[in-house]
């Protein structure tokens, strides 16, 4: 597998990924809106088929009223006919090993529980306190687990409320 980078996900790359499933990320039934990801890290096949992606943006935090840069993770999915080989943690790698050149101390994902647990396996933990995020209205509860990983030993999330200065992605 080759790993490539690319800028915004394009209706190409999209199809590509997501074939004919419905609702490949279950967002069925999810009132928040989330924003497009600005940057992305992508996994092509021998043919040079992309077949896992993970999106990136860059946003700010404040945390018990102290504000400071993330990268932001989402939009990680691998290509239906590709699951089940260990693509999807190796997108999020790639992509942690990406965020970690772009300067913020850490990196958080939002995700449903069934999904936790990749996640956990690479080291991000769950932020145990209430988590608010930008909404076209104001703010609003993310109803989604959200994880943080450290990006740059040793970081330790900080505790309190946690108020995402952008719309989820």
């Amino acid at each position: 597998m080759d790993v490539v980078e690319f800028g915004p996900m394009t209706d190409e790359y999209r199809h590509a990924l997501e074939g004919d499933e419905f609702d490949p990320f279950d967002v069925a039934g999810v009132t928040l809106h989330f924003r497009a990801k600005e940057r992305h890290v992508g996994l092509r096949d021998a043919s040079g088929q992309l077949v896992a992606s993970t999106g990136m943006v860059l946003t700010d935090v404040d945390v018990d009223g102290e504000r400071f840069p993330v990268v932001g993770l989402g939009g990680v999915i691998v290509s239906a006919t590709h699951r089940g080989r260990g693509l999807g943690r190796r997108v999020v790698e790639e992509a942690l090993a990406t965020a970690q050149r772009l300067g913020p101390r850490f990196a958080i994902l939002f995700c449903h529980e069934d999904r936790a647990g990749l996640y956990r396996k690479l080291g991000f933990v769950e932020i145990p306190d209430d988590v608010w995020v930008q909404q076209p209205v104001g703010h609003a509860p993310m109803t989604q687990r959200t994880m943080w990983i450290s990006l740059h030993s040793p970081s330790t999330w900080p505790p309190g409320e946690v108020i995402v200065r952008s719309l989820p992605f």
